[in-house]
Protein backbone atom coordinates (compact mmCIF):
# COMPACT_ATOMS: atom_id res chain seq x y z
CA UNK A 1 0.00 0.00 0.00
CA UNK A 2 1.23 3.42 -0.90
CA UNK A 3 2.09 5.38 1.96
CA UNK A 4 0.38 8.98 2.12
CA UNK A 5 2.89 11.41 3.06
CA UNK A 6 2.71 13.14 6.64
CA UNK A 7 2.22 16.77 4.94
CA UNK A 8 -0.88 14.81 3.38
CA UNK A 9 -2.45 13.40 6.25
CA UNK A 10 -2.25 16.43 7.83
CA UNK A 11 -4.66 18.37 5.61
CA UNK A 12 -7.53 15.07 5.38
CA UNK A 13 -7.36 14.92 8.89
CA UNK A 14 -7.81 18.56 9.22
CA UNK A 15 -10.69 18.06 6.98
CA UNK A 16 -12.42 15.39 8.91
CA UNK A 17 -12.50 17.22 11.88
CA UNK A 18 -13.56 19.80 11.07
CA UNK A 19 -16.54 18.10 9.21
CA UNK A 20 -17.24 16.04 12.61
CA UNK A 21 -16.92 19.12 14.08
CA UNK A 22 -20.52 20.49 15.24
CA UNK A 23 -22.87 18.19 17.43
CA UNK A 24 -19.01 16.81 18.33
CA UNK A 25 -17.70 19.90 19.99
CA UNK A 26 -19.58 19.59 23.25
CA UNK A 27 -20.06 15.90 24.31
CA UNK A 28 -15.71 15.72 23.51
CA UNK A 29 -15.08 18.25 25.98
CA UNK A 30 -13.73 16.55 28.84
CA UNK A 31 -13.87 18.69 32.13
CA UNK A 32 -11.27 16.97 34.43
CA UNK A 33 -8.11 17.91 31.22
CA UNK A 34 -6.80 21.14 29.80
CA UNK A 35 -7.78 21.75 26.50
CA UNK A 36 -4.06 23.52 25.62
CA UNK A 37 -1.07 21.96 24.94
CA UNK A 38 1.69 23.81 26.77
CA UNK A 39 4.38 24.41 24.62
CA UNK A 40 7.08 23.02 26.66
CA UNK A 41 5.81 19.85 26.11
CA UNK A 42 6.11 19.90 22.77
CA UNK A 43 9.09 21.79 22.42
CA UNK A 44 10.75 18.99 24.46
CA UNK A 45 9.85 16.35 22.36
CA UNK A 46 11.24 18.18 19.39
CA UNK A 47 14.43 18.65 20.69
CA UNK A 48 14.38 14.85 21.38
CA UNK A 49 12.57 13.92 18.56
CA UNK A 50 15.32 16.05 15.90
CA UNK A 51 18.46 14.64 18.41
CA UNK A 52 17.57 11.07 18.68
CA UNK A 53 16.48 10.79 14.28
CA UNK A 54 19.53 12.25 13.22
CA UNK A 55 22.02 10.08 15.53
CA UNK A 56 20.24 7.43 14.01
CA UNK A 57 20.84 8.10 10.47
CA UNK A 58 24.39 8.65 11.66
CA UNK A 59 24.72 4.98 13.50
CA UNK A 60 21.79 3.17 11.89
CA UNK A 61 21.27 4.07 8.69
CA UNK A 62 22.37 5.86 5.01
CA UNK A 63 24.78 8.44 6.63
CA UNK A 64 26.82 6.09 8.67
CA UNK A 65 27.59 4.04 5.29
CA UNK A 66 28.29 7.34 3.03
CA UNK A 67 30.27 8.73 6.10
CA UNK A 68 32.35 5.03 5.91
CA UNK A 69 32.08 4.37 9.82
CA UNK A 70 30.63 1.37 9.41
CA UNK A 71 30.35 -1.85 7.53
CA UNK A 72 27.18 -3.64 7.21
CA UNK A 73 28.39 -7.43 6.95
CA UNK A 74 24.16 -8.15 7.15
CA UNK A 75 21.24 -6.60 5.02
CA UNK A 76 24.59 -4.46 3.47
CA UNK A 77 22.59 -2.58 1.09
CA UNK A 78 23.33 0.74 1.91
CA UNK A 79 26.60 -0.08 1.57
CA UNK A 80 26.28 -0.69 -2.10
CA UNK A 81 24.92 2.93 -2.57
CA UNK A 82 21.84 2.63 -4.83
CA UNK A 83 19.80 3.62 -2.49
CA UNK A 84 16.65 4.77 -4.39
CA UNK A 85 14.12 6.79 -3.50
CA UNK A 86 13.52 8.25 0.45
CA UNK A 87 10.57 9.38 2.39
CA UNK A 88 11.11 12.48 4.47
CA UNK A 89 7.86 12.19 6.05
CA UNK A 90 9.46 12.07 9.47
CA UNK A 91 11.24 15.08 9.15
CA UNK A 92 8.37 17.32 7.85
CA UNK A 93 6.60 15.78 10.77
CA UNK A 94 9.42 17.27 13.50
CA UNK A 95 8.98 20.71 11.12
CA UNK A 96 5.63 20.26 12.01
CA UNK A 97 5.06 19.57 15.95
CA UNK A 98 7.52 22.32 16.02
CA UNK A 99 6.45 25.37 13.86
CA UNK A 100 2.87 23.85 16.02
CA UNK A 101 4.96 24.60 19.40
CA UNK A 102 5.78 28.36 17.88
CA UNK A 103 2.07 28.98 17.05
CA UNK A 104 1.15 27.96 20.39
CA UNK A 105 3.96 30.11 21.94
CA UNK A 106 3.42 32.69 19.98
CA UNK A 107 -0.53 32.69 20.88
CA UNK A 108 0.39 32.54 24.66
CA UNK A 109 3.09 34.82 24.59
CA UNK A 110 5.93 33.43 25.67
CA UNK A 111 8.21 34.94 23.17
CA UNK A 112 11.29 32.39 23.92
CA UNK A 113 9.86 28.86 22.91
CA UNK A 114 9.01 30.69 19.58
CA UNK A 115 13.05 31.81 19.65
CA UNK A 116 14.35 28.27 20.32
CA UNK A 117 12.33 26.77 17.98
CA UNK A 118 13.59 29.14 15.31
CA UNK A 119 16.72 27.29 15.88
CA UNK A 120 15.23 23.78 15.58
CA UNK A 121 13.45 25.19 12.78
CA UNK A 122 16.78 26.22 11.21
CA UNK A 123 18.57 23.11 12.29
CA UNK A 124 15.10 20.38 10.41
CA UNK A 125 15.15 22.51 7.29
CA UNK A 126 18.48 22.41 6.59
CA UNK A 127 18.96 18.53 7.04
CA UNK A 128 16.39 18.10 4.41
CA UNK A 129 17.95 20.53 1.82
CA UNK A 130 21.38 18.65 2.65
CA UNK A 131 20.10 15.20 2.11
CA UNK A 132 17.84 16.17 -1.01
CA UNK A 133 18.44 20.13 -2.39
CA UNK A 134 15.74 21.92 -3.55
CA UNK A 135 12.78 21.05 -1.15
CA UNK A 136 9.24 22.09 -0.09
CA UNK A 137 9.89 25.16 2.21
CA UNK A 138 7.82 28.13 2.05
CA UNK A 139 4.65 26.07 1.26
CA UNK A 140 5.66 23.51 3.65
CA UNK A 141 3.89 23.78 6.64
CA UNK A 142 0.84 25.27 5.56
CA UNK A 143 -1.82 22.50 5.91
CA UNK A 144 -3.32 23.61 8.69
CA UNK A 145 -3.51 27.32 8.41
CA UNK A 146 -3.97 27.20 4.54
CA UNK A 147 -5.27 23.97 3.29
CA UNK A 148 -2.26 23.78 1.11
CA UNK A 149 -1.96 20.55 -0.21
CA UNK A 150 0.36 20.90 -2.78
CA UNK A 151 3.93 22.71 -1.67
CA UNK A 152 6.13 23.83 -4.30
CA UNK A 153 9.70 23.44 -4.33
CA UNK A 154 12.10 25.89 -3.41
CA UNK A 155 15.45 26.25 -4.92
CA UNK A 156 18.27 26.04 -2.53
CA UNK A 157 19.91 28.69 -2.68
CA UNK A 158 16.65 31.32 -1.48
CA UNK A 159 16.26 28.41 1.39
CA UNK A 160 19.87 28.44 3.07
CA UNK A 161 19.93 32.50 3.54
CA UNK A 162 16.27 32.36 4.83
CA UNK A 163 17.45 29.80 7.10
CA UNK A 164 20.76 31.74 8.05
CA UNK A 165 18.69 34.26 8.68
CA UNK A 166 16.06 32.50 11.19
CA UNK A 167 19.45 31.41 13.20
CA UNK A 168 20.64 35.35 12.96
CA UNK A 169 17.30 36.53 14.41
CA UNK A 170 17.16 34.05 17.13
CA UNK A 171 19.65 34.73 18.52
CA UNK A 172 19.29 38.35 18.57
CA UNK A 173 15.92 37.61 20.04
CA UNK A 174 17.17 34.94 22.95
CA UNK A 175 19.02 38.61 23.61
CA UNK A 176 16.54 40.75 24.32
CA UNK A 177 14.00 37.99 25.75
CA UNK A 178 14.48 38.16 29.64
CA UNK A 179 12.20 34.87 30.14
CA UNK A 180 13.04 31.61 29.78
CA UNK A 181 12.49 28.86 28.40
CA UNK A 182 11.18 26.11 31.07
CA UNK A 183 14.57 24.17 32.26
CA UNK A 184 12.93 21.13 32.96
CA UNK A 185 11.13 21.03 29.22
CA UNK A 186 14.38 21.94 28.01
CA UNK A 187 16.17 18.36 27.72
CA UNK A 188 19.56 20.06 25.82
CA UNK A 189 20.21 23.23 27.80
CA UNK A 190 17.95 23.26 30.77
CA UNK A 191 16.42 26.29 29.65
CA UNK A 192 19.64 28.50 29.31
CA UNK A 193 19.52 31.26 27.00
CA UNK A 194 23.28 31.77 25.88
CA UNK A 195 23.70 27.91 25.02
CA UNK A 196 21.25 27.86 22.42
CA UNK A 197 22.24 31.22 21.13
CA UNK A 198 25.67 29.48 21.06
CA UNK A 199 24.21 26.80 18.92
CA UNK A 200 22.27 29.59 16.48
CA UNK A 201 25.81 30.81 15.70
CA UNK A 202 27.71 27.70 15.44
CA UNK A 203 25.25 26.41 13.31
CA UNK A 204 25.23 29.16 11.20
CA UNK A 205 28.94 28.57 10.85
CA UNK A 206 28.33 24.84 9.50
CA UNK A 207 25.97 25.97 7.22
CA UNK A 208 28.36 29.44 5.83
CA UNK A 209 30.99 27.25 5.14
CA UNK A 210 28.55 24.27 3.58
CA UNK A 211 27.53 26.74 0.70
CA UNK A 212 30.75 29.08 0.49
CA UNK A 213 31.14 27.97 -2.63
CA UNK A 214 28.35 29.92 -4.58
CA UNK A 215 27.49 32.20 -1.35
CA UNK A 216 29.04 35.19 -1.40
CA UNK A 217 29.08 36.71 1.32
CA UNK A 218 29.59 33.29 3.02
CA UNK A 219 33.10 34.56 5.01
CA UNK A 220 31.92 38.16 5.37
CA UNK A 221 29.16 36.54 7.22
CA UNK A 222 31.78 34.32 9.34
CA UNK A 223 34.19 36.87 10.23
CA UNK A 224 30.99 39.36 11.36
CA UNK A 225 30.35 36.04 13.84
CA UNK A 226 33.57 35.87 14.80
CA UNK A 227 34.53 39.89 15.46
CA UNK A 228 32.10 40.10 18.49
CA UNK A 229 31.29 37.09 20.88
CA UNK A 230 29.19 39.04 22.89
CA UNK A 231 26.62 39.70 20.18
CA UNK A 232 27.49 36.03 18.56
CA UNK A 233 28.44 33.65 21.06
CA UNK A 234 29.77 30.30 19.66
CA UNK A 235 30.92 27.14 21.55
CA UNK A 236 33.84 27.35 23.23
CA UNK A 237 33.65 23.50 24.65
CA UNK A 238 32.75 20.29 25.38
CA UNK A 239 30.17 21.84 27.68
CA UNK A 240 28.09 23.50 25.03
CA UNK A 241 27.76 20.37 22.32
CA UNK A 242 24.48 20.43 21.47
CA UNK A 243 23.24 16.94 22.34
CA UNK A 244 20.79 14.90 24.46
CA UNK A 245 21.07 11.78 26.78
CA UNK A 246 19.32 8.78 26.32
CA UNK A 247 17.71 7.88 29.19
CA UNK A 248 17.70 3.95 28.39
CA UNK A 249 14.58 2.71 30.21
CA UNK A 250 13.22 2.00 26.78
CA UNK A 251 13.57 1.61 23.32
CA UNK A 252 12.26 4.87 22.53
CA UNK A 253 14.84 6.38 24.61
CA UNK A 254 17.92 4.74 24.04
CA UNK A 255 20.65 4.50 21.63
CA UNK A 256 19.59 2.52 18.94
CA UNK A 257 22.33 0.20 19.12
CA UNK A 258 21.42 -0.83 22.54
CA UNK A 259 19.57 -4.13 23.80
CA UNK A 260 16.88 -2.33 24.90
CA UNK A 261 16.19 -0.57 21.39
CA UNK A 262 17.61 -3.25 19.26
CA UNK A 263 18.92 -6.94 19.48
CA UNK A 264 22.32 -7.55 20.19
CA UNK A 265 22.05 -9.17 16.17
CA UNK A 266 21.26 -6.35 15.05
CA UNK A 267 24.33 -4.37 16.65
CA UNK A 268 26.25 -7.02 15.13
CA UNK A 269 25.45 -6.64 11.65
CA UNK A 270 27.42 -3.35 11.72
CA UNK A 271 31.21 -3.38 11.99
CA UNK A 272 33.44 -1.13 11.92
CA UNK A 273 35.09 0.06 8.69
CA UNK A 274 38.12 -0.77 7.55
CA UNK A 275 38.98 3.02 7.01
CA UNK A 276 38.31 4.16 10.51
CA UNK A 277 40.20 0.91 11.96
CA UNK A 278 43.19 2.05 9.74
CA UNK A 279 43.42 5.73 10.51
CA UNK A 280 43.27 4.84 14.24
CA UNK A 281 46.25 2.18 14.08
CA UNK A 282 48.10 4.55 11.90
CA UNK A 283 47.89 6.94 14.71
CA UNK A 284 48.03 4.68 17.17
CA UNK A 285 45.26 6.83 18.55
CA UNK A 286 44.08 6.33 22.36
CA UNK A 287 40.44 6.46 21.12
CA UNK A 288 40.55 3.42 19.41
CA UNK A 289 39.93 1.01 22.24
CA UNK A 290 37.06 3.24 22.93
CA UNK A 291 35.52 2.93 20.10
CA UNK A 292 36.14 -0.62 19.06
CA UNK A 293 36.47 -3.92 20.26
CA UNK A 294 39.61 -6.32 19.94
CA UNK A 295 38.74 -9.51 17.67
CA UNK A 296 38.08 -12.72 19.12
CA UNK A 297 40.42 -15.05 18.08
CA UNK A 298 44.28 -13.53 17.56
CA UNK A 299 45.18 -15.90 15.28
CA UNK A 300 43.39 -17.49 12.36
CA UNK A 301 43.18 -14.98 9.78
CA UNK A 302 43.16 -15.22 6.20
CA UNK A 303 44.20 -11.71 5.57
CA UNK A 304 44.91 -9.82 9.06
CA UNK A 305 46.15 -10.69 12.17
CA UNK A 306 45.73 -7.97 14.35
CA UNK A 307 44.17 -7.60 17.08
CA UNK A 308 41.87 -4.80 15.40
CA UNK A 309 40.29 -5.14 12.54
CA UNK A 310 37.99 -3.35 10.31
CA UNK A 311 35.57 -4.73 7.21
CA UNK A 312 36.11 -3.00 4.02
CA UNK A 313 33.34 -1.95 2.17
CA UNK A 314 30.66 -3.63 -0.74
CA UNK A 315 32.85 -6.69 -0.91
CA UNK A 316 31.58 -10.08 -1.21
CA UNK A 317 30.25 -12.10 1.88
CA UNK A 318 31.66 -9.35 4.23
CA UNK A 319 30.62 -11.29 7.32
CA UNK A 320 33.44 -13.88 6.13
CA UNK A 321 36.14 -11.47 5.92
CA UNK A 322 39.37 -12.39 7.23
CA UNK A 323 38.43 -15.89 8.31
CA UNK A 324 34.87 -14.80 10.15
CA UNK A 325 33.00 -12.94 12.70
CA UNK A 326 36.06 -14.24 14.87
CA UNK A 327 38.50 -12.24 13.10
CA UNK A 328 36.88 -9.07 12.93
CA UNK A 329 36.15 -6.13 15.29
CA UNK A 330 32.97 -5.35 16.54
CA UNK A 331 32.04 -1.68 18.25
CA UNK A 332 32.68 -1.49 21.36
CA UNK A 333 30.52 -2.09 24.21
CA UNK A 334 29.68 1.61 24.76
CA UNK A 335 27.70 0.99 21.61
CA UNK A 336 25.45 -2.05 22.88
CA UNK A 337 24.43 0.17 26.03
CA UNK A 338 21.41 1.64 26.21
CA UNK A 339 22.57 4.95 27.98
CA UNK A 340 26.12 5.13 28.16
CA UNK A 341 27.64 8.49 28.93
CA UNK A 342 29.75 8.69 25.95
CA UNK A 343 27.33 8.11 23.81
CA UNK A 344 24.72 10.83 23.22
CA UNK A 345 22.50 11.91 20.71
CA UNK A 346 24.47 14.89 19.16
CA UNK A 347 23.75 17.07 16.18
CA UNK A 348 26.81 19.58 17.05
CA UNK A 349 29.94 19.23 18.61
CA UNK A 350 32.57 21.93 20.27
CA UNK A 351 35.33 19.70 17.81
CA UNK A 352 33.32 19.83 15.05
CA UNK A 353 33.41 24.15 15.64
CA UNK A 354 37.11 24.21 15.97
CA UNK A 355 37.81 21.64 12.60
CA UNK A 356 35.18 24.47 10.69
CA UNK A 357 37.51 27.72 11.70
CA UNK A 358 40.46 25.81 11.24
CA UNK A 359 39.61 25.02 7.80
CA UNK A 360 38.67 28.86 7.18
CA UNK A 361 41.88 30.31 8.89
CA UNK A 362 43.73 28.31 6.83
CA UNK A 363 42.62 28.91 3.81
CA UNK A 364 43.10 32.62 4.72
CA UNK A 365 39.05 33.47 4.91
CA UNK A 366 38.88 34.45 8.64
CA UNK A 367 40.81 35.87 11.49
CA UNK A 368 40.01 34.33 14.53
CA UNK A 369 41.08 36.60 17.78
CA UNK A 370 44.20 34.72 19.47
CA UNK A 371 43.79 31.48 17.53
CA UNK A 372 45.82 29.86 14.19
CA UNK A 373 45.06 26.98 11.35
CA UNK A 374 46.88 25.15 13.85
CA UNK A 375 46.47 26.37 16.75
CA UNK A 376 42.51 25.74 16.02
CA UNK A 377 43.63 22.05 14.81
CA UNK A 378 44.99 20.77 17.47
CA UNK A 379 41.97 22.09 19.50
CA UNK A 380 39.51 19.90 18.09
CA UNK A 381 41.60 16.90 17.94
CA UNK A 382 42.03 17.55 21.81
CA UNK A 383 38.35 18.35 22.66
CA UNK A 384 37.54 15.13 20.92
CA UNK A 385 40.19 13.09 23.34
CA UNK A 386 38.92 14.84 26.37
CA UNK A 387 34.93 13.92 25.05
CA UNK A 388 36.11 9.74 26.00
CA UNK A 389 38.55 10.41 28.63
CA UNK A 390 41.71 9.98 26.43
CA UNK A 391 43.33 13.20 26.48
CA UNK A 392 46.11 12.29 28.97
CA UNK A 393 46.60 9.18 27.39
CA UNK A 394 47.19 11.34 23.90
CA UNK A 395 49.91 13.42 25.53
CA UNK A 396 51.67 10.48 27.35
CA UNK A 397 52.34 8.78 24.40
CA UNK A 398 53.15 12.15 21.93
CA UNK A 399 49.99 11.60 19.91
CA UNK A 400 50.21 15.47 18.43
CA UNK A 401 54.37 14.72 17.48
CA UNK A 402 53.50 11.73 15.21
CA UNK A 403 54.29 12.68 11.22
CA UNK A 404 50.14 11.89 10.19
CA UNK A 405 49.01 13.88 12.96
CA UNK A 406 51.50 16.85 13.40
CA UNK A 407 49.36 19.94 11.70
CA UNK A 408 51.08 20.43 8.12
CA UNK A 409 48.78 23.03 6.69
CA UNK A 410 46.90 20.97 4.02
CA UNK A 411 43.09 20.37 3.72
CA UNK A 412 43.32 16.27 3.82
CA UNK A 413 45.06 15.97 6.88
CA UNK A 414 43.04 18.77 8.92
CA UNK A 415 40.03 17.17 7.40
CA UNK A 416 40.76 13.39 7.73
CA UNK A 417 41.33 14.46 11.65
CA UNK A 418 37.44 16.10 11.67
CA UNK A 419 36.37 12.98 10.43
CA UNK A 420 38.10 10.64 12.77
CA UNK A 421 36.52 13.17 15.59
CA UNK A 422 32.90 12.99 14.18
CA UNK A 423 33.21 9.32 14.76
CA UNK A 424 29.16 8.34 14.59
CA UNK A 425 28.03 11.47 15.57
CA UNK A 426 26.56 12.87 12.61
CA UNK A 427 26.20 12.90 8.64
CA UNK A 428 29.29 15.47 8.33
CA UNK A 429 31.81 13.29 7.24
CA UNK A 430 29.37 12.11 3.90
CA UNK A 431 28.77 16.35 3.80
CA UNK A 432 32.29 16.99 3.86
CA UNK A 433 33.71 14.45 1.53
CA UNK A 434 31.05 15.59 -1.29
CA UNK A 435 32.34 19.29 -0.62
CA UNK A 436 35.83 18.87 -0.19
CA UNK A 437 36.65 15.23 -1.48
CA UNK A 438 38.37 13.98 1.74
CA UNK A 439 38.77 11.66 2.80
CA UNK A 440 39.67 9.62 0.15
CA UNK A 441 37.37 6.66 0.71
CA UNK A 442 37.68 3.67 -1.39
CA UNK A 443 34.36 1.93 -2.41
CA UNK A 444 34.06 -1.82 -2.69
CA UNK A 445 34.04 -4.11 -5.64
CA UNK A 446 30.11 -4.33 -5.39
CA UNK A 447 29.26 -0.88 -4.95
CA UNK A 448 26.99 0.73 -7.51
CA UNK A 449 29.04 3.51 -8.11
CA UNK A 450 32.19 4.78 -7.91
CA UNK A 451 31.98 7.39 -5.90
CA UNK A 452 29.68 8.61 -2.46
CA UNK A 453 25.76 9.82 -3.45
CA UNK A 454 25.65 13.12 -3.97
CA UNK A 455 21.89 13.20 -2.25
CA UNK A 456 18.99 11.25 -1.88
CA UNK A 457 16.61 10.88 -4.46
CA UNK A 458 12.60 12.67 -3.58
CA UNK A 459 10.33 10.51 -1.77
CA UNK A 460 8.22 8.07 -4.37
CA UNK A 461 5.33 9.82 -2.72
CA UNK A 462 6.15 13.28 -4.23
CA UNK A 463 5.14 11.85 -7.89
CA UNK A 464 2.16 10.25 -6.20
CA UNK A 465 0.39 13.18 -4.81
CA UNK A 466 2.43 16.29 -5.74
CA UNK A 467 2.82 15.23 -9.23
CA UNK A 468 2.71 18.60 -10.68
CA UNK A 469 4.94 20.30 -8.28
CA UNK A 470 7.20 17.56 -7.91
CA UNK A 471 7.62 17.86 -11.59
CA UNK A 472 8.81 21.73 -11.89
CA UNK A 473 11.07 21.12 -9.07
CA UNK A 474 13.14 18.24 -10.82
CA UNK A 475 12.84 20.67 -13.87
CA UNK A 476 14.43 23.40 -12.36
CA UNK A 477 17.37 21.34 -9.56
CA UNK A 478 18.00 18.40 -12.68
CA UNK A 479 17.67 15.07 -12.73
CA UNK A 480 15.93 13.41 -9.78
CA UNK A 481 19.20 11.01 -9.04
CA UNK A 482 21.55 10.35 -6.28
CA UNK A 483 24.34 11.94 -8.73
CA UNK A 484 22.92 15.44 -9.04
CA UNK A 485 24.41 18.06 -7.28
CA UNK A 486 22.63 20.32 -5.33
CA UNK A 487 23.08 23.94 -5.42
CA UNK A 488 25.99 24.61 -3.07
CA UNK A 489 27.87 21.32 -4.46
CA UNK A 490 28.11 22.73 -8.47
Amino acid sequence: MQRIPFLYTMLLLGFLLSSCKKGLEEINVNPNESEVINPEFLLSSTIINTAYAYQQDAYFDKPASAGRYITMVRNEGDDKFDWGPQSWDAEYARLSANREMMALAQKMNVPQYVAVGKIMEAFNFAYVTDLFGDIPYTDALLLKSERLVHPKYDPQQTVYPALLKTLKDANDQLISIGNKVDGNADVMYAGEPLNWRKFANSLRLRMLLRIAKNYPSAFTEMQEILNDKNKYPIFESNADNAEVKYLGTLSGNSWPGGPTANSFSEFDKRKPSKEIVDALLQRNDPRLPVWIAKVDALTGGTVDNHPYVGVPNAIPAPYDYNGGADHISRLAAIFKSNSDPMVKATMMTYAEVCFILAECVQAGKVTVPGKTAESLYYAGIAANMKYYGVDQAATNNHYYDQPLVKYNGTLEQLIGQKWIAGFLKGTEAWFDNRRTGFPKFVLGPLSSTPVLPKRYIYPTGERDTNEDEYQKGVAAFGPDKQTTLMWYLK
